[in-house]
């Protein structure tokens, strides 16, 4: 009988998550017995579960699997795929710390609390951010003050203040920072302007303060040995409401134009829409990352036939323009993320294992990689050779577009470097990628010069 236990789920006492037979499982310790049964008993469970804030599951009765210390072994929804925060578009990151919050309101209605505010305990499912973590609550006792208010500022209020306020690019630094950015290391990033908000100069600046004049003690707000439950109350509603003031503009990024700029716009992209349409038909895939995918114009037509589709792009201004759109059109089946290809989310953490590479969490059904290799081989010197095997190792089927050196996009990427790429033409683009891939099928797209493939990963054929 073979059981793996989740890389992540370590550093909890009160249980973990673990694997058997391609199931996910979650044991729940007797350390945690008390809160657990109280959780249910409560009624917490079932408010948070009908509202969509916790991931549901069911108790598994499957005694052989427990290991030592069990109480029990519950078996979670699954969520299709894990992100991570320093992968969040701005307004994601901004609803995910929302939903911390509103949960833990909710948690003190039942009586309980949020005993910790672990970025990484909330996932996107449904379009929607979500806590997995079961065992993050506990029985609140009046007085308690919030143990996860240090890990609140750190994971979520102080790296949104620094995406608004700053540059979206630091929320980056959460790859570097696992635990969280520390508050010494926000407060002076930030403009001065900042000091003159209340929430911010209290949860930022004079937390940060006080972190370096009493090291090694209690976080602040949390130092008294008493808060009365209208006083914690209050103090999430600060929280709630520096973060409901922050917002980004994502109006100058480079690419968010790029369709309605496009000269090939609308009879281009019409025919290539019909194209990527057709090809996922003779595929029928049941889970797609589109790569390079903008605003997700072609993403869309994936999720919209019911295709779990990741809709990955380098600029945060897409992604948020992208995200933003699937929340207004309820769209279930799309989720945005912030991912650079040439520099994708690396193993860290401890042994790094404890969160996943963007490799690791594949490989899929289907990429879609359309008007992407120009700039992985011209705009960063990827052979097209490298290209090739990373599709392969991350996919069982590929939609790709090669775009020639007489198209306007790849003139305009030459325009300001000297152009030494002798081996990027259509016929070393199909020999590498044959290399890897069987083409399946391959069309000119409208009336341009773009060819759009087919291909199948050779050690997935048949």
């Amino acid at each position: 009988m073979t059981k793996k236990t989740e890389n992540s789920s370590f550093r909890d006492p009160s249980g973990f998550i673990f694997y058997h037979e391609g199931i996910c499982y979650r044991q729940i310790n007797l350390i945690y017995k008390e809160n657990y049964d109280y959780f249910l008993e409560s009624g917490l469970y079932k408010k948070l579960t009908n509202q969509e804030l916790l991931i549901p599951h069911k108790t598994a009765d499957i005694p052989h699997l427990s290991f030592p210390n069990g109480y029990l072994t519950i078996q979670p929804e699954v969520i299709p795929f894990v992100s991570y925060p320093y992968e969040w578009c701005f307004s994601q990151f901004k609803n995910a710390a929302l939903v911390t919050l509103d949960i833990l309101k909710h948690a003190l209605d039942h009586n309980m609390i949020l005993k910790d505010a672990n970025a990484y305990n909330i996932q996107f499912h449904n379009g929607q951010p979500l806590l997995i973590d079961t065992l993050s609550f506990e029985k609140y006792q009046e007085g308690e003050t919030w143990a996860g208010y240090k890990q609140f500022c750190e994971n979520f209020l102080g790296p949104l203040a620094l995406m608004s306020y700053k540059d979206i690019r630091l929320g980056r630094m959460l790859r570097e920072y696992i635990d969280g950015i520390p508050l010494n290391l926000i407060s002076p990033l930030l403009p001065k302007k900042t000091y003159l908000s209340f929430h911010l100069a209290t949860h930022i600046h004079l937390h940060a303060k006080y972190q370096n004049d009493h090291a090694g003690k209690p976080s602040l707000f949390v130092k008294s040995k008493s808060m009365s439950k209208k006083s914690l109350l209050g103090l999430i509603d600060s929280l709630e409401s520096s973060i409901k003031k922050m917002n980004w503009n994502p109006s100058k990024s480079e690419w968010i134009d790029y369709y309605s700029d496009c000269s090939h716009v609308p009879k281009f992209l019409v025919d290539k829409i019909n194209l990527v349409s057709e090809y996922l038909d003779f595929l029928k895939p049941a889970i797609v990352w589109d790569l390079g995918a903008n605003t997700g114009v072609f993403s869309r037509i994936s999720s919209n036939k019911g295709i779990s589709t990741i809709s990955m792009d380098i600029d945060p201004g897409c992604v948020e323009k992208n995200y933003l759109q699937a929340l207004k059109s309820g769209e279930q089946n799309l989720f945005p993320l912030w991912v650079d290809l040439n520099n994708p989310s690396p193993g860290i953490g401890w042994e790094n294992k404890e969160r996943m590479s963007l490799q690791e969490r594949g490989p899929v059904d289907t990429i879609l990689a359309l008007a992407l290799i120009h700039h992985l081989a011209i705009s960063n010197n990827v052979p097209l050779t490298k290209i090739a095997r990373l599709f392969s190792n991350i996919c069982q089927s590929l939609i790709i577009e090669f775009v020639p050196k007489s198209d306007s996009m790849v003139q305009k990427l030459l325009a300001t470097r000297k152009d030494i790429f002798s081996d990027y033409t259509q016929s070393v683009f199909e020999k590498d990628f044959q290399a890897f891939f069987k083409i399946i099928r391959s069309e000119q797209v409208g009336d341009s010069n773009r060819i759009l493939y087919l291909m199948e990963n050779k050690n997935h054929a048949g």
